[in-house]
């Protein structure tokens, strides 16, 4: 008991204001498990989400398989939208939410327009910014295009950095971020996939024919910018090649929907028996078709950090990635576009056992599934 005269101090910690923004399926995707550990802890957080929106298919069937209702919809997706565009409209329509929700943080997540875009605008607005999956670098702001310098950005301007692995935490510091800013945390992507799979497959006429054989499966990902053209060209006709000389292997191809990739993709492959085209899958069906692959080849990013928690091999089709981790952990292997290099890479792994194996199990350099709530704990402490 204080002495007599003395007034007992009531004494409570103040709720954090978050808020979440994001506008791609993948941004959505990573911080869906941000979001339900932060809304865990509702003592703790009062969490909003905003949404661009500027991808709004594939975002849509993100947010309703998360459980996820965003308190702000921007909603900026316009046809053939720029990058100046994106950026521009980001800007100008975040600013009034910032005012209104007056956050302690704000959270962004990768490298997308729309996260250097409110990173700034959180900036301008005198926010303090937290980066999840911070600190990943090619070093080279051309590949991948815009990322790299969106990345960058986000960087400069986060004032917490969320590290997926201890290479990222190393890449900040060499630039000369505060060490006590940055935390490596795992990257939520496995947090998301560990709860994708304790579901039951969705209903889809594709995943059902797929998941009642055995016959091996090729899952292939590929939209960059920076192989459009002769790059997806040559990514195509390996396909074609590859399909031609495994007819007893099933080679799905989700198309994304930019005809810069759907035009090259449906005159190549369209007439092969064994080669599937389908438009873009929902996540979960994504995920349990992954679980079902036998080897994945990609350019994009996300994917690089899913296969290796189902233990699949990997065939990344740039020259160069910003998550070398699963390169050095030997579950992912770097061969370009040239056509006869995809050949010959997939062909091995299809054709030695030993070899496959060696990739196959590999250790996953991306964490424990627990990234979101170590995330959380942070915010919290701070």
């Amino acid at each position: 008991m204080p002495p007599r005269g003395i007034p007992t101090l009531q004494l409570r910690h103040a709720v954090v204001t978050v808020l979440v923004v994001f506008g791609t399926r993948p941004e959505a995707i990573k911080l869906a498990p941000v979001i339900r550990a932060l809304h865990q802890r509702s003592a703790e957080f009062r969490v909003r989400v905003c949404v661009t929106g500027q991808h709004r298919q594939m975002l849509d069937s993100v947010l309703h398989l998360f459980a996820i209702t965003p308190d702000y919809d921007l909603n900026l997706m316009q046809p053939n939208q720029s990058l100046c565009h994106t950026a521009s409209s980001v800007l100008q329509h975040l600013e009034p939410v910032l005012r209104q929700v007056r956050p302690d943080w704000v959270i962004i997540q990768g490298d997308t327009t729309s996260v250097a875009a409110a990173a700034l605008a959180a900036f301008y607005c005198e926010a303090r910014v937290a980066h999840v999956e911070a600190g990943l670098r090619t070093y080279d702001k051309h590949q991948p295009f815009p990322e790299e310098i969106n990345r960058r950005v986000a960087s400069v301007i986060a004032d917490l950095h969320f590290a997926p692995t201890e290479r990222a935490r190393q890449n900040l510091l060499r630039e000369g971020i505060p060490a006590h800013t940055i935390h490596v945390t795992g990257n939520t992507i496995v947090d998301a996939l560990h709860w994708i799979v304790q579901h039951s497959p969705p209903a889809s006429p594709l995943l059902d024919g797929v998941l009642a054989d055995e016959k091996p499966l090729v899952l292939i990902t590929a939209h960059r910018r920076e192989n459009f053209g002769r790059g997806l060209e040559d990514i195509c006709l390996a396909v074609r090649e590859l399909a031609q000389q495994f007819p007893q292997v099933r080679f799905v191809y989700p198309v994304h929907l930019n005809p810069n990739v759907r035009a090259p993709a449906y005159r190549l492959l369209r007439d092969i028996p064994n080669v599937t085209l389908t438009d873009p899958l929902d996540y979960a069906t994504m995920a349990h078709l992954l679980r079902r692959a036998t080897l994945v080849l990609t350019d994009s990013g996300g994917i690089q950090e899913e296969a290796p928690t189902f233990g699949k091999p990997v065939l990344v089709l740039r020259e160069i990635t910003e998550r070398p981790e699963v390169v050095e952990a030997g579950v992912a292997r770097l061969v370009g576009t040239d056509r006869a290099r995809i050949v010959a890479e997939t062909t091995r792994l299809l054709t030695d056992p030993e070899a496959y194996a060696r990739m196959a199990h590999a250790v996953n350099p991306y964490g424990d599934g627990r990234a979101a709530e170590r995330i959380a704990d942070i915010l919290a402490r701070l």
